[in-house]
């Protein structure tokens, strides 16, 4: 497929800027994934699509504050870096502006309640550096840091725990799993007195996540890794629903990466901790996960060809189009959709 065949027109009013005041309270496009036919409700509605024995899972990751903003030791100069993962030797971090870095740079956040020192130098400014810091590393983020917002998100949040999920446990997010910013701790209440299971993994989302496709052949894109990992309670559980014919219904493509890594790769739901550079697009079936929770995406990302993989790409697209036309909110802080 062409990565032409994904695009779309999206006027920039409609790219949501700052969330709403009730997560729940925003817009739900729901779509028969068999007919492409769709409603217009609002999120809190969704208990009506979910049934007993129902298996929702939910990724808990939680989003570093892991912009920051500091200078030069040597010149003063600013620095803007950004943390992406942990890695052997270091961190892995991407840097502006990169071309005045070098190895053996030192970099000082606050008042030097953090340092980093550049070891290795890549392309399109990603650096290794070694970070230099008293006590634990999310505490000290905590003080000195920023939400890495997406590009398109032109302001800073006065609550950071609004690009968080109400559910969210283990650090190590360069991005939030944007569908799960919907729930509330009441809605998840409901959910489950309802007779809906609810399960929780986890992948720390990278920026490659927001990576533009570059090739015309999409099956030619090269997907980023992600670390995620699954517990034995809830292999066990997504094991059960599977035997037992009960619907399994992801939340958002971080969720759905996870699960269709692990189920193609063990050929059932295995406890594991794992990299994965899965890349799913419409010609693959989708063997872990009966339905899907997710927000709009942009043209052409590897993002919404996942959500197309659910029905077809002309069912997704009419339904974008319906939401375009109806004012949805796009993006990390917009309006959601559930494939069903």
């Amino acid at each position: 497929m062409k990565l032409t065949d994904f695009d779309f027109d999206l006027p920039e009013s409609l790219i949501a800027q700052h969330p709403l005041k009730n997560r729940s309270d925003s817009k739900l496009l729901v779509m028969d994934k068999k007919t492409g036919d769709v409603e217009d409700r609002h999120f809190h509605n969704i208990l009506e699509y979910l049934k007993e024995g129902d298996v929702l899972v939910l990724n808990n990751t939680r989003v570093l504050p892991a912009r920051l903003h500091g200078h030069k030791k040597d010149s003063g100069g600013h620095v803007e870096m950004l943390l992406l993962n942990p890695e052997t030797d270091g961190y892995k971090v991407l840097i502006k502006p990169a071309r005045r870095v070098h190895v053996g740079t030192e970099i000082v956040f606050g008042d030097g309640e953090l340092t980093a020192t550049a070891a290795e130098k890549h392309d399109n400014g990603i650096f290794i550096v070694k970070l230099n810091y008293e006590g634990i590393l999310e505490e000290v983020l905590d003080g000195l840091g920023e939400m890495p917002l997406p590009p398109y998100i032109r302001e800073q949040l006065d609550d950071k725990e609004r690009y968080q999920t109400v559910f969210s446990k283990h650090s190590g997010s360069a991005a939030a799993p944007t569908a799960g910013l919907h729930f509330t701790t009441e809605l998840l209440e409901r959910i489950e007195a309802k007779g809906v299971d609810i399960v929780y993994i986890t992948l720390h989302v990278g920026l490659g996540t927001f990576r533009p496709v570059a090739v015309d052949n999409i099956e030619e894109h090269d997907m980023h890794s992600e670390f995620y990992s699954i517990e034995k309670s809830a292999a066990e559980r997504l094991n059960q629903a599977k035997k037992n014919g009960d619907r399994i219904i992801s939340v958002g493509t971080t969720s759905t990466r996870t699960l269709e890594a692990n189920f193609r790769k063990y050929e059932t739901f295995t406890a594991t901790s794992d990299w994965t550079n899965i890349f799913i697009y419409p010609g693959q079936d989708i063997l872990s996960v009966d339905g899907l929770i997710t927000n709009f995406h942009l043209p052409k990302s590897t993002l919404l060809m996942l959500v197309s993989t659910f029905s077809t790409r002309e069912n997704i697209l009419n339904a974008y189009n319906h939401a375009i036309q109806n004012n949805y909110r796009f993006f990390s802080f917009g309006d959601a959709m559930l494939i069903i």
